[in-house]
Formats: structure tokens, C-alpha cells, sequence
């Protein structure tokens, strides 16, 4: 596959409404991860930029986009949805790109990015306030308010998704937005902010800056511009971002990542759990903050699993983005490092089954073949540790107590799956995993874009998506009048 022709300078950044090169003309070559070779040069965002990006955004939030009634910020959104959909086939063209997922994968993304347009779109002038019965001679009410100017940091895995889950709801609130996006794929970042632009949004309520994170990120995370953070990414950036937020003394939102559980009883219906078991860990190449790569079986149906698993990962194939096979490469070829380090802390481990590169794969492409472990004790790093790549562990457990010791012992608490016929099973593992998501007898519910996402201990705080995500980009406030 080959860049297309784009309608904007991939080597720009987008401020106050205009395509700009960065303040020191700086760039950074984008590199294929399917090829390893460079598709084009992006915009080295600096802190000048960021700060002209904020001010910007502020004028916009001061101005014209703070005075757009919330019925029509929903049409603007829900006009950006339609030219999305109009653009499934080169927005899924620039993200296989730029990832390295399959095109099935890609084209699901633009999918989901369109239907946050439209949820939003739809939310927006649906965000109420509420009245308070209080003492004799007042009357008290809510107001929910945009907090401002958002900072948005978005990570390379699922680009269109968490712009749209983020992004989507800061502007439906009438908050301005500054973007960074990852400076290993931000294509369809700039993308998706030359069709906000087509569907009448204001200059300067969506503002795109990419670069280096140490550098553009940073700067945002500490611009005292900024009202509002949201970051997608690894522990130990999320927690350089909230120190400087707090500098500021603003509210963030952070989405860290998980080391996510499902958890298969005696009980359940292996037939439909199966494609979740697999899926779930292998989905964009495992680089999916709530990728399931912990599967406790209780072990009467432990070996079963073990071998019905491992039949279908000698099936798995992973293939250039354009060959749309079961997976793609990592991003980087410094991911796959990471990824090759930890399957070296396997060697002394079972290995049951591993899936294979594709022969027709670039040898200079970053592609790891799926590993399926099992007997992986639940302290080892294989089993503790997120590894962001297709390397899947199977753990016995002996009972309920056990599977829930198994499930809540690392620091990570994103999404859990329960496979059990047993309703109360159902009942008391929901309560007692500690996960932001628990789905029971699936994994992932869909993606649904109305479903609250987010996590506890360093999976995170704060949530986004569905209604809470206007809730988390917005404030509350109380007004209390007293007539007498």
C-alpha cells in the first residue's frame, strides 16, 4: 500500500483553523510498521506551537464556539460523522498505514469513530442540570459547563477510536480542543480534523499539534492554558502527565492500560467463549489496553481449553496490513524489542502453541508471532506485566475464591470477562473483580461507544465514553437563590 494523496500537508499542524508548519519547521519521519520504511514527514510540534494552540483554542472557547447552542454543536458533530462515513475507505487506508492493523480492523475504526460523531452529536444538547428541594425561600439548581480549553494526548493503537471518544465529547460539552497525537501515527488525526473543519466546526475549537511526547506533550500536559486533561498511554508517561497537571491544579483523565482477565468456569459454553478467548488477545497484535492476555480455567476444563486454544493459534497468521490477515506488526521496531524481551522471560515457560508470520511479510517489518503460554504462574511478569504484543498466558484456578485472588492480583484493573451459566456466579464475581468493565458470557460488549470505559489502580481514573465522558468534560455548578 502507498500514502494517497491527502488534502492537507501531512508535515503541518492544524492552528486557529489553518495548516501551519511547526514554529522551527521541524519534522519527524512516519514510518510504515508493515515495511519498516518512511511514508512521510509529520509536523515536530514544539512548545511554541502548543502554546499558539492553546490561545487559539481559547479565543475559539471565549468566541464563537462558546456561543454555539448545544443543538447546534450537535449538528456540526453529527455532519462530521456523515463525511467520516463518507471516507471509510481512506481513513481505513491511512490507518493500516500508519498502525500496521489489518484493513478489516481499520475500517471497524472508522466505523466506531463515525457512530462517537453521532452519539455525541446526538448527546449534546441532552446534558441537564437538576433542580434541589432546599430550605423554605430558595430555590437551587445545576448547571453542567464545558470546562474550557481540553488537552487531549492520544496514543498510536486505536487513533480514531480515542479521538472520537474524547474529542467527540470535550466538543459536544462546547469545549476547545488542543490534540496531540502520537508521533507514530497521526494521519488520521490530521484527517479527521480536515473533515471537522468541511463540517462547519470554528477555527480554533479543534487544534492539532503533533510531535515528540517529551516535547508537544509535555508542553500541554504543563500549559496553565489548559482547563481539562485527557491521556491514552503507558503507566509511567500517564504519571509525568499528571504531575503536571497538577502544577496547574486541573482535572485528568487517564487511561493506562490493564493486564485484563477472563475468567472460564466449569460451566461455561467453551463454543462461544472461544473466538473471545483468542480475540481478545490478539486484536491489533495485542496492542489493546484492555487485550485479554490472563485466560484462568478452572481446571476441570483446563487441559480442554488449553488444547482447543492452542488449535486455533497455530491457525493465526500475521500479515502486512494490506494482506488483512489475523493480526499485523507491532507499531515499532522498538515495540517488538519490548515484546521479544518479554517472550525471552517465557523460555523456561510451556509453551503450548504459536501462531506464524506470514512468508510474503517484509523481513523489515515488526511482526511477532502470536505465543500462547499456559502453567504461567500468576506472579510470573508474563502474567503480571502488560506487554502490549500477542503473548497470552493460561492460568489454572481451583474455585470461585481462587479465580478471584488470580483476577485482582496485579496493579491493573480495566476490563474482566466472566464465563459462567451460574446467574449468582455472575452476580458475586461482578462485584467482587476489581475492573472498570465486566462482561459476562462476552468480551468487550461490541466496543458499544454508550458504554462508560475506564479503569481503577494503574488501569486509570476518570471515565470516558458514553454519558459519564460529558459528564468527566464538564463542571458542575450550584446556584442558589434566595427570593424569600
Amino acid at each position: 500500500m502507498s500514502l494517497p494523496h491527502l488534502p492537507f500537508d501531512p508535515s503541518s499542524c492544524l492552528i486557529d483553523g489553518e495548516w501551519r508548519a511547526a514554529s522551527l519547521d521541524g519534522t519527524l519521519p512516519l514510518v510504515n510498521p508493515s515495511e519498516g520504511t518512511k511514508l512521510c514527514e509529520i509536523a515536530k510540534g514544539k512548545e511554541a506551537d502548543i502554546d499558539s494552540a492553546v490561545k487559539s483554542a481559547r479565543n475559539a472557547f471565549d468566541g464563537d464556539w462558546g456561543r454555539t447552542p448545544a443543538a447546534e454543536r450537535g449538528r456540526i458533530l453529527a455532519r462530521l460523522g456523515q463525511l467520516v462515513l463518507g471516507q471509510v475507505e481512506f481513513l481505513a487506508h491511512l490507518e493500516a498505514l500508519d498502525v500496521g492493523k489489518p484493513l478489516k480492523q481499520a475500517r471497524a475504526d472508522v466505523i466506531a469513530l463515525a457512530r462517537y460523531m453521532e452519539f455525541y452529536g446526538g448527546a449534546a444538547d441532552k446534558v441537564h442540570g437538576e433542580t434541589i428541594p432546599y430550605l423554605e425561600g430558595y430555590t437551587v439548581y445545576t448547571l453542567r459547563e464545558a470546562h474550557g480549553v481540553t488537552g487531549h494526548i492520544v496514543p498510536w493503537n486505536y487513533p480514531m477510536q480515542i479521538i472520537g471518544r474524547s474529542v467527540g465529547a470535550a466538543l459536544a460539552m462546547g469545549n476547545a480542543c488542543v490534540l496531540k497525537p502520537a508521533e507514530e501515527a497521526c494521519l488520521t488525526a490530521l484527517a479527521f480534523a480536515d473533515l471537522a473543519l468541511k463540517a462547519g466546526l470554528p477555527k480554533g475549537a479543534l487544534n492539532v499539534v503533533p510531535g515528540l511526547g517529551a516535547e508537544a506533550g509535555a508542553a500541554l500536559s504543563a500549559h496553565s492554558g489548559i482547563d481539562h486533561l485527557s491521556f491514552t498511554g503507558s503507566v509511567a508517561t500517564g504519571r509525568l502527565v499528571q504531575m503536571a497537571a497538577a502544577q496547574n491544579v486541573i482535572p485528568v483523565t487517564l487511561e493506562l492500560g490493564g493486564k485484563s482477565p477472563q475468567l472460564v468456569f466449569a460451566d461455561a459454553d467453551l463454543d462461544a467463549a472461544l473466538p473471545f478467548l483468542v480475540n481478545a488477545g490478539i486484536q491489533n497484535a495485542g496492542q489493546t489496553c484492555s487485550a485479554s492476555s490472563r485466560i484462568l480455567v478452572h481446571q476441570s476444563r483446563y487441559d480442554e481449553v488449553i488444547e482447543r486454544m492452542a488449535e486455533r493459534y497455530t491457525a493465526l497468521t500475521a500479515k502486512s496490513a494490506k494482506d488483512d490477515g489475523d493480526l499485523g506488526p507491532l507499531i515499532s521496531a522498538r515495540q517488538k524489542a519490548i515484546v521479544e524481551t518479554f517472550l525471552d522471560k517465557g523460555a523456561d515457560l510451556r509453551l503450548v502453541a504459536q501462531g506464524q508470520i506470514d512468508g510474503s511479510a517484509p523481513t523489515s517489518g515488526s511482526f511477532v508471532a502470536p505465543h500462547l503460554f499456559a502453567d504461567v504462574p500468576h506472579d510470573h511478569a508474563l502474567a503480571r506485566d502488560e506487554i502490549f504484543g500477542p503473548v497470552q498466558v493460561i492460568i489454572p484456578f481451583v474455585n470461585e475464591d481462587d479465580a478471584v485472588r488470580i483476577a485482582n492480583g496485579t496493579d491493573y484493573g480495566l476490563v474482566a470477562s466472566i464465563w459462567t451459566k451460574d446467574g449468582a456466579r455472575q452476580m458475586r464475581l461482578a462485584k467482587k473483580i476489581r475492573s472498570g468493565q465486566i462482561f459476562i458470557n462476552n468480551y468487550g460488549a461490541g466496543g458499544g461507544v454508550e458504554l462508560p470505559f475506564g479503569g481503577r489502580g494503574l488501569s486509570g481514573h476518570g471515565r470516558e465514553k458514553g454519558f459519564e465522558a460529558l459528564y468527566g468534560f464538564s463542571s458542575l455548578k450550584t446556584v442558589a437563590s434566595y427570593h424569600g
